[in-house]
């Protein structure tokens, strides 16, 4: 495939994705099931769908995980927004990798948890059920409109 052809299709399927996030966040009243990290889980899920960190568990437990600790500082650590916002960051970047369930975009999540002030109940809505519908997305696409092995099977 082309790297033009490429770039367009991961562009679509982006758009797809999101738009689908975006209408059961805005038009239901299902709940939340944007997440910001979503749009950057995009490159990697449908332009570079082999790489390890585009695989469903890394996606899943990679926003899970980073989402958890974002969660637990914000609650449990009193210190000031700049103090705990890097040092959530940190732990959340260390336990992918320590877990081996590394996700790239999903470093990002502690730091809006953190901004945001959510609740214990964004880890339902839209850390998992996002997180859930993306992966859903990326394997139809890949695996049954783009031909691709998808999820890699090891």
């Amino acid at each position: 495939m082309t790297n033009l052809k490429q770039s367009i299709l991961a562009g679509i399927f982006s758009i797809i994705t999101i738009s689908a996030l975006t209408f059961l966040t805005y038009r239901t009243g299902l709940g939340v099931f944007l997440l910001a990290s979503f749009g950057s889980s995009m490159v990697l899920l449908y332009g570079y769908p082999e790489s390890p960190f585009a695989q469903p568990k890394n996606v899943f437990f990679g926003h899970l995980i980073t989402s958890s600790v974002g969660i637990f500082f914000l609650q449990f650590v009193p210190l000031p927004i700049y103090i705990i916002i890097p040092i959530a960051v940190g732990f959340g970047v260390g336990l992918m990798i320590l877990l081996k369930i590394t996700h790239p975009p999903a470093g990002g999540n502690p730091i809006i948890i953190i901004i945001g002030s959510v609740s214990l109940d964004y880890l339902l809505s839209p850390v998992i059920s996002g997180s859930v519908i993306i992966i859903i997305f990326a394997i139809i696409i890949n695996r049954f409109i783009l031909k691709k092995s998808y999820p890699i099977q090891k």
